[in-house]
């Protein structure tokens, strides 16, 4: 892969990263409707109480391993001022840091905090760089309000020094990796040069030159493992294009996982996190739909490979129907992943499909009839790829069956395109499913060819069929068949059981120039058309002598026709 191809992907990603920015900043925050009188706000969220309730008994839960409640503990926290692409992953810390500032400033006695309290907001705490407190929302919900999640991590900043209130686990095993992280630096690396804290520049650089490690190691391992696939099988995999780089873009998968997990450990403000972590979500998810186009490619040269070696013509066309089947479905997957990884709601989108679904089949019904059809011929073994058919008006061999139309190339050489619907109610002859191949023909000989000279002709031609290798031995006939106009006919009635037409043209070939090498072997002229005019005397001409009377003519020709008989069986040696 040049340096170019390389960068493609990459600068992609982070075009689209920078679009869905202007997207998000474009938005407004849509306003939540204002609760009806009938409908009252969630149990859990109802009053300061259960919301803190709620919040605590996530939080714990998580400690004890039960990652499922973190929705739970989100659902306490205002995130309506988050961008969403890192809505989630911000909301996880944060609800991190609310509770280590809650375990390292004070415990929590449920008793004393407000079932009903009045007014429309609730102060659990002060600080000197910030008010963690709960404001009812227009829909009845209790929150931690949006002022109190952007305060956090200065609050958090003040009091992570701190050690925890009486009573309560300093364990930090159950924290994210930025709490750990930044815990566990010095104080001198704790200081913000530019933007960013020192540590977080450094871990940020340490994180980019894994990813690109991660790149290069796994990229130099598939090149390695394609070239010995490719040298194991060299029929299979030499035509492959790109053929030892055909899995690079599973390098380029690892090293997106890489960034993805690293900037997330990093725990970058938010508007960094919302420009890196996009464009490392739309690179990893670009990466992936190409790394499985890849293998899908991979996957349908080793299919044509084992289709080739059996002498079944159904899977030549089943290798085709499966690979575009498998490419259609890494597209779809493909663009589910990158809506989900970038927080695209879809749920219109299906809805959407749902509601025009009607309108949607009536469009379609073409495309299903196509796909019927298709089916149809592969289950009914119609015909193959190769075969020589003969639809309606169009005669030539099947050069693609796909999902949609069929090819046929005709033998003029021009391509014609049938929708595989006509397949279904259609008469296809297929020619090339038969298994012989018929010529029949009559030879005329000259008429004053005798009749041994007939009689030996015949068996001579009867011979060659016994003797060459692709002719029908048990069914054939070859008889002077006719007393023509100007010629003696002979039928000629034979097969071939030959697998293509190409076979057919050859072996004719051959028996038509042995059948001249033989008649000119026995010196049998073949007739050409000729007419005889004879000019009689209309005058009475007597009988001639030796002639028998007319009395006597049945009996002289029974006799004559005895004496041919008997001549003929004793040359036959039947008598």
């Amino acid at each position: 892969m040049t340096g170019t191809t390389y960068r493609i992907p990459i600068l992609l990603a982070f075009f689209l990263a920078f679009l869905s920015l202007a997207t998000v900043a474009a938005e407004t925050p849509a306003e939540t409707p204002p609760a009806s009188a009938s409908k009252a706000p969630p149990a859990h969220l109802a009053s300061p109480r259960e919301t803190l309730r709620t919040f605590l008994s996530a939080m714990n839960d998580i400690k004890r391993g039960d990652a499922r409640r973190i929705q739970d503990a989100l659902e306490t926290l205002d995130l309506s001022q988050i961008s969403a692409p890192v809505r989630r992953e911000i909301g996880e810390k944060r609800a991190w840091m609310l509770l280590e500032i809650m375990d390292r400033t004070r415990k929590v006695n449920l008793k004393r905090v407000p079932k009903r309290p009045d007014g429309s907001e609730w102060t659990f705490a002060r600080y000197d760089d910030g008010i963690i407190r709960l404001r009812r929302q227009e829909d009845g919900r209790w929150l931690f309000d949006a002022s109190t999640i952007e305060q956090l991590p200065k609050i958090y900043d003040r009091v992570a020094s701190r050690a925890p209130v009486k009573g309560l686990d300093d364990n930090a095993d159950y924290l994210p990796w930025e709490i750990r992280l930044q815990r566990m630096m010095p104080e001198v690396l704790r200081h913000k040069t530019f933007l960013l804290e020192n540590w977080r520049w450094a871990a940020l650089l340490l994180v980019i030159v894994l990813g690109v490690l991660a790149d290069w190691s796994v990229s130099r391992a598939l090149r390695r493992f394609m070239r010995r696939w490719m040298r194991r099988n060299p029929g299979d995999y030499a035509a492959v294009a790109d053929g030892e780089n055909r899995l690079r873009p599973l390098g380029m998968v690892v090293m997106a996982g890489i960034w993805w997990a690293g900037i997330n450990a990093i725990g970058l403000p938010e508007l960094a996190l919302l420009i890196l972590l996009v464009a490392v979500k739309t690179l990893a998810s670009l990466a992936a739909v190409w790394a499985a186009y890849r293998v899908v490619d991979i996957f349908a040269v080793w299919l044509r490979a084992r289709a080739a070696a059996t002498d079944n013509k159904i899977d030549d066309v089943l290798v085709p129907l499966i690979t575009r089947s498998l490419k259609i479905f890494v597209t779809v997957v493909g663009l589910v992943f990158i809506a989900d990884n970038l927080n695209i709601d879809i749920t219109g989108l299906l809805a959407g499909l749902g509601l025009g679904g009607l309108a949607f089949a009536l469009a379609a019904k073409d495309m299903v009839q196509n796909l019927f059809g298709s089916v149809t011929v592969l289950l009914d073994r119609t015909f193959t790829v190769g075969d020589w058919i003969v639809l309606d008006d169009v005669e030539g061999t099947v050069e693609h069956m796909g999902f949609r139309s069929t090819r046929i190339r005709t033998f003029y050489n021009s391509l014609v395109t049938i929708p595989n619907s006509r397949f279904i109610t259609a008469k296809v002859d297929n020619m090339g499913a038969r298994r012989y191949r018929r010529y029949k023909a009559h030879f005329g000989l000259a008429y004053d060819t005798p009749p041994a000279r007939v009689e030996a002709f015949c068996e001579a031609l009867r011979e060659l069929v016994r003797e060459h290798p692709y002719m029908r031995k048990d069914y054939f006939h070859i008889y002077l068949n006719d007393l023509g106009d100007s010629a003696l006919s002979v039928l000629i009635y034979v097969f071939w059981q030959t697998p293509d037409w190409s076979t057919e043209l050859r072996e004719r070939h051959r028996f038509l120039l042995d059948c001249l090498r033989v008649a000119r072997e026995l010196g049998v002229e073949f007739a050409y058309p000729t007419q005889t005019l004879y000019l009689r005397n209309e005058d009475y001409e007597p009988p001639q002598p030796g002639q028998p009377p007319l009395s006597e003519a049945a009996d002289h020709g029974r006799e004559a026709a005895r004496r041919v008989v008997q001549q003929t069986r004793q040359a036959l040696g039947t008598e």
